[in-house]
C-alpha cells in the first residue's frame, strides 16, 4: 500500500526530563516500516534538555511535531493533550523512554483495517532496565486474534492486567469520541482504566509477538507505584472494580478477591523491580 493511501497514525510522545531516553525512543519510531506517521511530542515543561534534543530531531524529520506547555500539566494532563492534538484514524501513546519495533506500526494497523469491530489492537512486551537489557516480557491475554473486549476487561479486573502498558495498544481514534480521554480520578492506573472503558465498547486483536520494549525503573511511575506506594495503587484499585463491577457483572466473591490479588500482585512485582530495577 503506497503512503498516501495508508492511514494516518499518531503515534504521541508526553515526555518530562526524557533526555537520556527520548533519542532511542524517537528512533525506534522514525524507523517504521509503517511510514504514514505523525509524531507528536508534548514537552511538559522540562527542566533539562528534552526540548532542545526533539527541535534537534525535528529537523531530520517533518513527521515530528512538537508543543510546549509553558506550565507543567501532570502526567493525565499532558496524556490527555497528546491524545487531543493527535489527527490519525488510530493513535499509540508511547512513554519517551520506550521503545518500538520496526514493524508494531505495521503490524497493528493492518489489523485494524482488517477488522471494523476492533477497537484496540495489543501485543506482546519486552521487558528492559535502563541500560536497554532485556529482564523479562509481558504477555497480553493468553488467546490469539480477535477476542470480545468484555471477556478481556472482566478476566484483566479480576486476576491481572492484560492490556498492559500504552506502548502495546494501538486504538482506534473514533471510540474515544465516545469513551472520553483519560479519567482524572486517577493519578496512576489511568491508562488502565482507559483499555477498561474502550474494552467494553467492542472487539480487542492480541498479537502475540515481542513488539515494544517498556523500560523498567526505580524512579518511573511503575516503580514509584508499585514499589513505594502500594496503598495508593491498591485504593485505586478498587474505585476502578468499582466503576466496572456492575458492567462486568461482578460477583461479590470476584470483587473481593480482585482486591486482594492486587496486594498480593503488587509484592510480588516489588521484589521484581527491587532485583531487575535500576
Amino acid at each position: 500500500m503506497d503512503r498516501k493511501e495508508q492511514p494516518l497514525v499518531s503515534i504521541v510522545i508526553p515526555a518530562y526530563n526524557n533526555e537520556n531516553t527520548i533519542i532511542a525512543t524517537l528512533e525506534s519510531i522514525r524507523n517504521q516500516s509503517y511510514k504514514n506517521i505523525e509524531i507528536i511530542i508534548i514537552d511538559d515543561n522540562s527542566k533539562d534538555k528534552t526540548l532542545q534534543l526533539v527541535t534537534e530531531q525535528q529537523k531530520k524529520d517533518n513527521r515530528i511535531k512538537i508543543y510546549h506547555n509553558s506550565t507543567n500539566l501532570g502526567m493525565i494532563g499532558n496524556w490527555n493533550k497528546c491524545i487531543q492534538m493527535s489527527n490519525g484514524e488510530f493513535v499509540k501513546l508511547v512513554c519517551a523512554d520506550d521503545l518500538l519495533d520496526k514493524n508494531e506500526i505495521e503490524k497493528e494497523t493492518g489489523v485494524m483495517i482488517l477488522n471494523p469491530s476492533v477497537n484496540l489492537v495489543e501485543s506482546d512486551t519486552r521487558l528492559i532496565d535502563i541500560n536497554g537489557k532485556k529482564t523479562g516480557s509481558f504477555k497480553r491475554y493468553h488467546k490469539s486474534g480477535l477476542v470480545k473486549g468484555k471477556k478481556i476487561a472482566r478476566t484483566s479486573i479480576i486476576w491481572n492486567n492484560f492490556f498492559g502498558a500504552p506502548v502495546n495498544n494501538l486504538i482506534r481514534k473514533s471510540v474515544l469520541d465516545k469513551t472520553g480521554y483519560f479519567d482524572e480520578q486517577f493519578t496512576y492506573i489511568l491508562d488502565f482504566d482507559m483499555w477498561m472503558k474502550i474494552a467494553c465498547t467492542g472487539d480487542v486483536y492480541i498479537i502475540h509477538e515481542l513488539l515494544n520494549s517498556f523500560r523498567i525503573r526505580n524512579d518511573s511511575n511503575t516503580g514509584n507505584l508499585i514499589g513505594k506506594d502500594r496503598e495508593t495503587y491498591v485504593a485505586e484499585h478498587q474505585r476502578l472494580v468499582d466503576k466496572y463491577a456492575g458492567e462486568l457483572q461482578l460477583n461479590r466473591f470476584e470483587y473481593a478477591f480482585s482486591i486482594w490479588f492486587r496486594k498480593f500482585r503488587n509484592a510480588a512485582i516489588g521484589i521484581y523491580l527491587r532485583v531487575f530495577a535500576k
